[in-house]
């Protein structure tokens, strides 16, 4: 943790705890009962000013800071610090209807409109100007006010743009990477398709086509938005950082977010954060929340990270919304502190009463301080305080899982693929829930991380990776690590283009085996497989005609065309070995597999014998280590038995051996450091 977030941390005593606060949306005399329930709920932190562009600059150049000075001192008065917010998300109307080119064009030639949120490109010299001015004029007037504890720079950044600002942008963006056109038409194949390129104005953003676009100037424009959206966020952090520098300075990134390459920006920022709406309708909405908090802990090496939007019954977005079931937001919060949040934040404080989000659940619903939902919001405000001796501490782990953006883009983003449904989320998301319901703790990497820490890397179709990325795994294993791959990785390099030598160019050694062809499965095509221990599996969707060279068939198809070829194949390299999954197994047989693998190599598994529906993820520090054990069952009660116990923080009782847990229930134990059970 960096000496800004310790200061922070210091200031709010632990865990931040509160919301977003849109005060400009009410009377001035709700303000101080505002006040008065925050200090009742144990709101420590408000985020203030996310979307409040026009109520500060109502005409151009011309500002109404009064209302934010009130409400500023109003806050510090009550004790609750400031994570304050540039309102560069919301451009004003008044700014679209004197500058309509500000507006993002779509990639079908139409312009986004007014109305709702993020109507602005990007790269438009435009908006970059007048958010420029916005960000210094609050700079000016609140860096030393001493409710600041943060600034948060716009929110959820995310517009896409099409715009002719756009295509200069992409070109100086395209000049740079590559320097000359020569290396452009190289790494972009444009010999196919007599796409070569003689002058750098001929290049424009890839708006839709005809027919089918070329992969590798789609690609690069993936990369693109995600720069000129990072260039506008770091903008504003250094304004705010010249006039104070000690103050910690982040953004809000969403959950599973294509537009925007989270590696490229997480060394920005003091601390990333998040903003996470798990859906009570999907049953293992809480696994993949898990891997969330997983990977935004790493994205900064380990360190806390913070949990800046949730809700704190029902949201809005979806076609149903249900509540969250009495319960349900204190674990969830609890989940997110147990896998390294050193914040509870939710969207947003007092419920609207008009606009797009007047039935979103806020910590003061609708219904006010006499109802469910505010009692739970005080009752976690007791808890959350009571937690702060967590605040500052973080996880390890033996285990890692490649989450790459690039790799996302290349498979999901470019067309022309054996098969173009693939889910990069949805397979990421397979591989990584054995390991959850077994309680291994897992940490994220992209192919620039160092795989030392680690015993297991977990590579789910990586199609697309660098070489880099290819020389750090194959070091890997050289070294005596174990890796898991899923079908389809190591295809095409950084470019998008085939990687010579048969498939898997980049994994042909590792893997021991070449691949003649990639075979796509027909619709309710079914194979039947058969493992060297007996054990029989099925597997659909795809299968690798594989030739073995030093790898081995751990499985073997039991019929078809691929008759007593293998499905599955293990292999030895320098004094590692690798797993390679040729086909989609059945889950419970994908899942054992797995997890023989993973206990082969010898990593830890903390909890042995906990059921599936009880989290346990462990947080540490030089002094203590906690022990968070959450009941996902809103039904059965669960005893999970520990061989050393401690304190219970959230309720003060020491436990020990056999720890009862109720339906949606918790634990937090405090004891000594020591290594991992």
């Amino acid at each position: 943790m960096n000496s800004r977030m310790e200061a922070f941390t210091h200031r709010v005593g632990g865990l931040a705890y509160g919301g977003d606060y849109n005060p400009e949306q009410w009377d001035p005399a709700v303000w101080r009962e505002d006040v008065r329930l925050m200090r009742e709920a144990g709101v420590n932190t408000a985020t203030l000013g996310v979307f409040a562009w026009a109520s500060l600059e109502p005409e151009p150049g011309k500002y109404e800071f009064g209302w934010m000075d009130e409400v500023m001192d109003l806050l510090h008065a009550g004790g609750i610090s400031v994570n304050l917010a540039t309102p560069t998300a919301a451009p004003p109307v008044w700014l679209t209807h004197l500058h309509p080119e500000v507006f993002p064009i779509m990639a079908d030639g139409q312009p986004f409109g007014f109305g709702n949120r993020l109507q602005y490109d990007p790269s438009s010299p435009i908006y970059r100007e007048y958010a420029a001015g916005i960000t210094t004029k609050l700079a000016e007037r609140y860096s030393f006010h001493p409710a600041l504890a943060m600034w948060h720079i716009s929110n959820e950044y995310g517009p896409t743009a099409y715009n002719e600002a756009s295509s200069v942008n992409f070109r100086r963006w395209l000049q740079r990477k590559y320097g000359d056109l020569g290396s452009l038409n190289e790494a972009w194949t444009t010999r196919f398709w007599g796409q070569i390129y003689t002058d750098w104005e001929q290049i424009e953003v890839p708006n839709i086509p005809r027919t089918w676009m070329n992969p590798a100037r789609r690609l690069d424009f993936k990369r693109f938005t995600s720069d000129a959206l990072l260039e506008c966020y770091i903008a504003e952090r250094d304004i705010v950082r010249s006039f104070r520098d000690d103050v910690p300075v982040v953004t809000n990134f969403m959950r599973f977010y294509r537009n925007a390459d989270y590696w490229k920006w997480a060394p920005e920022e003091d601390a990333v954060a998040l903003d996470i709406y798990p859906n009570p309708l999907e049953s293992d909405s809480h696994v993949s929340a898990a891997f969330q908090y997983d990977l935004f802990r790493s994205l900064k090496g380990g360190q806390p990270w913070l949990l800046m939007e949730q809700s704190s019954s029902a949201v809005s977005q979806w076609k149903v919304n249900v509540v969250k079931e009495p319960g349900r937001m204190r674990l969830g919060s609890l989940q997110a502190v147990s896998r390294a949040a050193d914040s509870v934040l939710f969207f947003q404080w007092r419920a609207s009463r008009g606009g797009h989000e007047r039935f979103h659940s806020a910590m003061l619903p609708h219904s006010g301080a006499d109802s469910r939902t505010f009692r739970e919001i005080v009752d976690l405000g007791r808890e959350v305080k009571a937690l702060a001796p967590v605040a500052g501490s973080t996880a390890q782990a033996e285990i890692a899982i490649l989450f790459d953006w690039n790799g996302w883009w290349g498979l999901e983003e470019t067309f022309g693929l054996p098969r173009n449904d693939f889910s990069y989320v949805e397979s990421v998301m397979r591989n990584y829930t054995p390991l959850w319901k077994a309680h291994y703790p897992v940490d994220v990497v992209s192919t620039a991380s160092s795989l030392a820490p680690y015993k297991v890397l977990l590579i789910p179709n990586a199609y697309l990776i660098d070489d880099d990325g290819v020389a750090r795994i194959t070091e890997f294993v050289r070294a005596g690590g174990t890796v898991i791959m899923s079908f389809f990785s190591g295809v095409v390099d950084e470019f998008n283009r085939v990687r010579p030598d048969g498939y898997p160019g980049a994994f042909r050694e590792l893997i021991g085996a070449k691949i003649d062809e990639y075979w796509a499965a027909r619709p309710d095509e079914v194979f039947n497989v058969e493992f060297g221990d007996g054990r029989t599996a099925t597997a659909t969707w795809w299968r690798d005609d594989i030739h073995l060279e030093t790898g081995t068939a751990l499985a073997t198809y039991r019929d078809g065309i691929l008759k007593d070829r293998a499905a599955v194949v293990a292999n030895r390299y320098g004094s590692g070995r690798v797993v390679y999954f040729a086909t989609l197994l059945d889950e419970e047989s994908f899942d054992t597999t797995l997890l023989q693998a993973v206990e082969s190599a010898g990593a830890a598994k903390p909890f042995d014998g906990v059921p599936a529906h009880v989290e346990c993820a462990v947080r540490r520090n030089d002094d203590h280590e906690f022990v968070f054990l959450l009941n996902h069952d809103a039904e059965v009660s669960t005893t999970v038995t520990l061989s050393a116990g401690g304190t219970d923080l959230l309720s003060g009782r020491t436990v020990s051996g056999d720890i009862e847990l109720g339906p949606l229930d918790a634990v937090v134990i405090q004891r000594p450091a020591r290594p991992a059970e």
